[in-house]
This record gives structure tokens, sequence and C-alpha cells, in this order.
């Protein structure tokens, strides 16, 4: 046989074991931080939704809900939840919070 090169059994299985090895870490560490990154998330939510809302009273002197600020262009989607599920209100002031429901 001629001198061939390549990878022997041994060495592909240690690269496997290897890469099987950092998934094992790093799958866990990605999920565990999934609850912090909806949070984040719907606060920033929050803040876009009460900016449009104070925009919103500046043009039309009322408060609005959320099917006029989606009816008017100011928002996206008329749903008033943020991209995780949990659903927002805007209060007669103007403010946005988290439903109590």
């Amino acid at each position: 046989m001629r001198n061939q090169k390549g990878f022997t059994l041994i060495e592909m299985m240690i690269v496997l074991l290897v890469i099987s090895v950092l998934l094992i870490i790093t799958v866990p560490n990605i999920a565990s931080h999934n609850n912090n990154i909806n949070k984040k998330g719907c606060e920033g939510y929050i803040k876009l939704v009460e900016a449009q809302v104070q925009a919103y009273k500046m043009d039309k002197k009322v408060t609005p809900t959320f099917q006029q600020l989606n009816d008017e262009k100011y928002l996206k989607s008329p749903d008033a939840a943020c991209p995780d599920g949990t659903k927002i209100e805007i209060l007669s002031d103007g403010t946005v919070q988290k439903s109590a429901s």
C-alpha cells in the first residue's frame, strides 16, 4: 500500500467527543438565559409602546387603545402582548404595564 494520508478512526472519535462535550456544556447555558432574554424583550416592547402612546397623545390629544395605535400605523401589530405572550395594557394616564390577568 502507498502512504495514504487521512484521519484514523480514533482521531475522528476524539474530535466527535470534544464537539459533544462542548455541546453538552453550551446548550443548557443557552437555555437558562432564555427567561432573561424574554424578560428584556418584554421590557423593550413596553418602552416602545409607551413611546408610541406619547406620540399619539401629542398628535391627537387623547390616550389611544392598541387598536387605534395599529389603525393609525403607530404600531405594526394590534396585539396587546409582549413577544413572550405576556399581556400588557395602556392605562388612562398613557403608561403601559403588564396586565394583572
